[in-house]
């Protein structure tokens, strides 16, 4: 699917992005708000060599009424032998989950990649803290596989009843999930819930790490609480605003 880039396409070159095309070799529904879109990746992960993270992300770009626009994915299970990766797609109304339902085998799809990024923690964390939701759930599960032998505990915001089922991929003796119901409270019911139980699992604020990345307005009330109530330092918070509540 070619499309311009407009604006954005522009800064982003000037930024250094470089851009590829992905062709799809199959899709897979896991939920029925939720799809696998597998991937080859047009030269993408050779190009990045030893760059390769956990939560590794690309801009995928998409045409609507003439207007390109550009949403963030993380990379599931890249493949740089072979080529391949695959997206994950938490279905709602817009322009990438339209994509992703009619996603067929020899579609294309551009992309872009600039601004990726991960900085382990130094020193490595004794339990890994964790807030997402499923537009997070890949990258969550890339960092559980980057730290397959350290502990874990994961707020889970949940909207569906079937997010029961996403692929969560947990080691029941090492991982600890905390599903939370999101409903009507746009992102309320986590922040109270993380506020009443992330404490007594931090011991020392210097050594402790939150990796956190739900909607924007929930993203930026848990840092704020971590970094001025609990005075974690800024490199042990990892926050990221993956959607905006329409």
């Amino acid at each position: 699917m070619a499309v311009g880039k407009g604006w954005e396409g522009v800064v982003l070159k000037l930024m250094g992005a470089k851009d590829f095309t992905f062709t799809v070799t199959g899709t897979q529904d896991v939920t029925a708000n939720y799809r696998r879109v597998h991937l080859s990746d047009g030269g993408l992960l050779a190009a990045a060599g030893k760059s390769v993270h956990p939560t590794m992300w690309v801009r995928l770009w998409f045409q609507k009424e003439g207007r390109p626009h550009q949403r963030a994915y993380t990379l599931v299970d890249p493949d740089p032998a072979r080529g391949t990766f695959t997206l994950e797609f938490a279905l709602h109304d817009g322009v990438a989950s339209a994509w992703a339902r009619a996603a067929e085998p020899g579609d294309t799809i551009e992309a872009s990649i600039q601004g990726t990024g991960f900085t382990a923690p130094a020193p490595e964390p004794e339990r890994l803290l964790v807030i997402g939701d499923p537009a997070s759930l890949p990258a969550i599960n890339s960092l559980l596989d980057a730290y397959p032998r350290t502990p874990a505990t994961i707020w889970f915001e949940t909207q569906h009843a079937c997010d029961a089922e996403l692929p969560v991929r947990l080691d029941p003796d090492r991982h600890d999930i905390r599903r939370v119901e999101r409903g009507a409270s746009a992102g309320a019911n986590l922040v109270e819930r993380v506020k009443a139980q992330l404490p007594e699992l931090v011991a020392d604020p210097a050594s402790a790490y939150v990796w956190l990345a739900c909607d924007a307005g929930t993203t930026r009330a848990l840092t704020a609480y971590l970094r001025k109530d609990l005075a974690l330092p800024r490199q042990r918070v990892n926050g990221l605003g993956y959607w905006r509540v329409a």
